[in-house]
């Protein structure tokens, strides 16, 4: 049997074990809604940790998601917890010569004293900024940080080169005959008689202590284990021996061992969350956005690295991906929940005065704050903006009365902040900045998007016999706008066509009820969708009889697209007319829509199937989520 190279203290992977366990359970009370993301980041990290002797590459662990979810705060407090902070590092790459005045990887951990072989936590943030390839393919020139890669491969950096540390001694040596000059000059007792002065003894200079800065220089350079206090009770004479002998060990060529480093990767990768551009969209509901990023996936991440990376280099970030997705409503209002918790927790130690918030307040920062696609950060500013400058106004008075507690609640039809302490109640006049936003929608124009939007849905439920997600004709926009939130629809064939059906239905909704002369610009989007819809069922799919090929090749391979254009061009007139004949048999449907909708600026799956049923149709409701899609297994059995 072979000896351990190490040996096993037990009692320290027990402490350390309990230590992770405790970690875990205060970053979850730090954080909402990534429970799953801290369970998988701490099992991950558990082996570098406990044992980190028995590693031979580091560990590289990648973070995805849409901005505000608490990637980078998450690692930040995990290196508090774990008391790394003298060890761990942030880096954002760039290729950008303002990004970062380092070049190299190498430069960024020697300055800040990762070179030693012993576990260390790095972060590299942001890394969707630091891109390989351009987005029309072709190859990025002249990219900084080109060791990333090797350090992540297999955790070895910065080989040092002969020349350079002969160029060190000789450097060395030139100095301290600068010095032993200079200090000759400076205590030798002014020359008589033209005589010559007396030099110090060599002996003097070599035997002074090198100091924290040369201790520093001699731990980077030969990779010493020491202290650096310790290192600068070296004198020179010693300095030097220490480093004809690391020459001689041949050991100061080899490269930096960095096996024993945690790597962590963050980044917001907009090709994988394709929703992530709708930063100011405030009016979708968060669990839809939940449920769409739910279902990305390892191989999602992937296919969206290669659209900024090589494949070799897409390769090098290895398999461990963690996903975050979007929160959910119950998330957004667990964390107002405990906002105002704190909050009132604080009134209470520091002035003594218990503070109780409605449920309406909550209701109105959470209808003011919540951008799901932004994550937490609107949140804590609306709360301060709702809560916690409205309740600085009366607790002055409130002190000044000798009252201990306040009731804080919102009135959403007289539209004020009240507050009550003793007998007093002051009524504080506020409207959500956001509220004011949606009430200074036209009516006239929110008609119109209700007519729009309806039409939508009316083709939605008669082609897929589902009611929509979510129907919206009053939104956060200066600009009255809508939306109808579609499930996922598995692209078939016929599928593809009542697609373009469901955005074309928009815009020959409002020619139908107020004439082709009074229609508006709001088709312009459905009308590009529609239209990439037809070109990738003629130029792609081949779904068109009288065009097999692909005509989406590029370079050398690439066909005439002007072939297919007049069958796109036949195809979506033709679904035109189909569309207007199904909305004019069912207007009685697309009426009563329209007016619930104006009526309640917003109507959920629920809503809508009602009206549906009224006129003995089916909407079937399914969750955010739901993928609508044939049935081949039957098919197969048939």
């Amino acid at each position: 049997m072979s000896t351990p190279s190490f040996k096993v203290d037990k009692d320290l992977i027990r402490e350390r074990r309990h230590t992770l366990d405790q970690i875990k359970t205060r970053l979850k009370d730090d954080f909402v809604g990534i429970d799953d993301i801290i369970d998988s980041l701490l099992d991950y990290i558990q082996i570098w940790y406990l044992m980190p002797e028995i590693l031979t590459r580091p560990i590289v662990v990648c973070l995805w998601g849409m901005t505000g979810v608490g990637k980078t705060d998450l690692v930040r407090r995990l290196v508090r917890y774990l008391s790394y902070q003298d060890r761990f590092t942030e880096i954002e790459l760039g290729n950008s010569d303002s990004t970062s005045y380092y070049s190299s990887v190498a430069a960024i951990l020697d300055r800040n004293g990762i070179t030693d072989g012993q576990p260390a936590i790095v972060l590299f943030d942001e890394i969707q900024r630091f891109n390989t390839i351009e987005p029309d393919g072709s190859p990025v020139p002249n990219t900084k940080f080109t060791d990333f890669w090797e350090l992540l491969s297999d955790g070895r950096l910065a080989k040092r080169e002969k020349d350079d540390l002969d160029w060190y001694v000789n450097e060395y040596i030139v100095n301290q005959r600068q010095r032993k000059r200079r200090a000759a000059e400076a205590t030798a007792p002014a020359p008589q008689n033209g005589e010559p002065s007396a030099a110090a003894p060599e002996e003097d200079l070599m035997t002074q202590q090198i100091g924290i800065w040369e201790a520093q220089n001699l731990k980077k350079m030969l990779g010493l284990q020491e202290d650096v206090a310790d290192l600068a009770e070296l004198n020179r004479l010693q300095m030097l021996e220490r480093i004809v002998d690391a020459k001689k060990k041949k050991r100061v060529y080899e490269p930096i061992d960095h096996s024993k480093t945690l790597i962590l990767i963050s980044g917001n990768l907009d090709e994988a969350f394709q929703m992530a551009h709708q930063t100011s969209e405030s009016d979708v509901d968060a669990d839809i956005f939940h449920a769409f990023t739910k279902k990305i996936t390892l191989v999602d991440i992937k296919n969206a690295l290669t659209r900024r990376f090589r494949p070799e280099q897409v390769a090098r970030f290895g398999n461990i991906h963690l996903i975050y997705t979007s929160l959910r409503k119950q998330h957004f209002q667990t964390l107002i929940e405990k906002e105002v918790g704190k909050i009132m927790h604080r009134t209470a130690e520091k002035f003594g005065v218990s503070v109780a918030v409605g449920e309406n307040l909550r209701k109105l920062i959470y209808r003011n704050g919540v951008f799901p696609v932004q994550g937490v950060r609107p949140v804590f500013s609306s709360i301060i903006d709702i809560l916690e400058t409205n309740l600085s106004k009366v607790l002055f008075e409130a002190l000044l009365d000798d009252h201990s507690k306040i009731a804080l609640d919102y009135n959403f039809e007289k539209r004020h902040i009240t507050a009550k302490f003793g007998r007093r109640e002051v009524k504080m006049p506020y409207v959500g900045r956001i509220d004011k936003i949606r009430q200074g929608n036209i009516e006239d124009v929110v008609s119109n998007v209700s007519i729009h939007e309806a039409g939508h849905a009316v083709a939605y439920v008669l082609h897929f016999g589902l009611a929509p997600l979510q129907l919206q004709s009053k939104v956060a926009s200066s600009y009255a706008g809508g939306f109808t939130f579609p499930h996922q629809i598995y692209e078939t064939k016929e599928n593809l066509l009542k697609k373009i059906t469901v955005y074309l239905a928009g815009g020959v909704a409002e020619d139908l009820i107020f004439g082709e002369e009074n229609a508006t610009v709001g088709r312009s989007h459905d009308r590009e969708q529609a239209t990439v819809l037809a070109m990738e069922y003629i130029r792609r799919h081949g779904f068109d009889e009288s065009f097999q090929a692909n005509y989406t090749l590029e370079y050398a391979y690439s066909m005439d697209k002007h072939k297919t254009d007049p069958d796109v061009e036949k195809m979506i007139s033709r679904l035109v007319g189909e569309t207007r004949t199904l909305l004019s048999s069912h207007r009685d449907f697309l009426m009563a829509l329209a007016r619930k909708l104006f009526k309640m600026g917003s109507m959920e799956g629920k809503d809508v199937a009602a009206v549906a049923e009224q006129f003995k149709l089916t909407a079937k409701i399914r969750e955010e989520g739901y993928l609508h899609l044939p049935d081949y297994k039957g098919l197969m059995k048939g």
